[in-house]
């Protein structure tokens, strides 16, 4: 069977609707579950959530273990979605250096570590929650990208993945990255359009997901965070002076509901297939796992310290929410 495109309609599986419940349920949800100073470790711990120390409140999400588990889940099904690549860039054989902005838990920058073992390697992030044990050639540092870079060298290739949220100045950082990108070398953004859509109607304004979803999205432009970065990377780096600039998008649908008649090119290999021929059932069931782990901490901080809501009210928002995103029948999805 041929690759599918990633503009190609997501088609829904019939099979899932069987009349008798309208939501998977917890049984079927958990199916798809598979040397820095005491002051920046310093975590404070607000609803029961861990958050990160340095710059406390610049970024909504937490850092505890729960986070971490669900960032490394969404990295993989990131690599599913690209074909089981790290990154789309045309890059040099050997890169010399490697920059990872936002490294989150480290895992991107350990696995280009391993791949690329005589490039050296800097994550930064926030939050020193990355691990110890890691190749020789990978560092991690504390460091906050919206900052004056001070790195002493330029590099081959910046990654800059998943800052929704996480940026007021995104105009800045594309500039940034151009300015520590060498001669010949290429900066990616891999990031996200937040805004919940369907593309048959079945998403409704008036679900709870689409008003969770929305308000969201206008409280963190109040705060100066973009949640859907994504649609305006090309210009941004396009106005920051990098030439050659393309972009690809990719759909993300939240659940298993997608038909899925088609193999996926495995892009490492022009000779093989990635063997997942419910490839985006698998992406939708991971998208859907990642979610329901994150809504807590995409949702607490935001609406009780923003918002004023009551954690009482956060948490029924979040039952209905999770009702919905484990409806069949609603096709909602979003974009990487």
């Amino acid at each position: 069977m041929a690759a599918v495109g990633p503009e190609a309609p997501i088609e829904a599986d019939p099979d899932l609707h069987d009349g008798s419940d309208s939501t998977l349920g917890d049984d079927a949800s958990s199916r798809y579950t598979a040397s820095l100073t005491s002051s920046i470790e310093r975590y404070p711990i607000e609803n029961g959530r861990r958050y990160h120390a340095y710059k406390d409140g610049s970024y909504i999400m937490p850092n505890d273990e729960s986070e971490l588990d669900r960032l490394d889940l969404t990295h993989n099904m990131f690599k599913i979605t690209m074909g089981m690549k790290l990154f789309n860039a045309p890059i040099a054989e050997k890169p010399a250096r490697i920059l990872d902005v936002g490294t989150g838990t480290g895992i991107w920058a350990i696995e280009m570590g391993d791949e690329y073992p005589s490039a050296e390697i800097i994550g930064t992030d926030l939050s020193a929650t990355q691990p110890t044990w890691v190749p020789s050639n990978v560092k991690f540092e504390i460091d906050d990208a919206e900052q004056t870079w001070t790195f002493r060298e330029k590099f081959d290739f910046i990654h800059a993945r998943y800052l929704a949220a996480a940026i007021v100045d995104w105009p800045k950082l594309a500039r940034q990255c151009y300015e520590y990108t060498t001669p010949g070398g290429y900066t990616e953004f891999q990031d996200f359009d937040l805004t919940y859509y369907s593309e048959d109607g079945s998403l409704r304004e008036d679900h709870a997901v689409a008003t969770w979803d929305a308000i969201g999205i206008k409280a963190l432009q109040d705060f100066n965070r973009d949640m859907c970065p994504g649609p305006k990377l090309e210009q941004w780096m396009k106005d920051a002076g990098f030439q050659n600039v393309t972009a690809q998008k990719y759909k993300l649908p939240i659940g298993p509901w997608p038909r899925d008649p088609h193999l996926v090119k495995d892009l490492r290999d022009t000779d093989q297939f990635f063997h997942a021929d419910r490839i985006q059932k698998t992406i939708g069931s991971w998208n859907l796992v990642q979610i329901e782990d994150g809504l807590e901490g995409f949702t607490l901080r935001l609406f009780t310290q923003m918002l004023g809501w009551n954690v009482e009210e956060v948490q029924v928002l979040l039952a209905n929410v999770r009702k919905d995103i484990r409806n069949p029948k609603i096709h909602a999805q979003f974009d990487l």
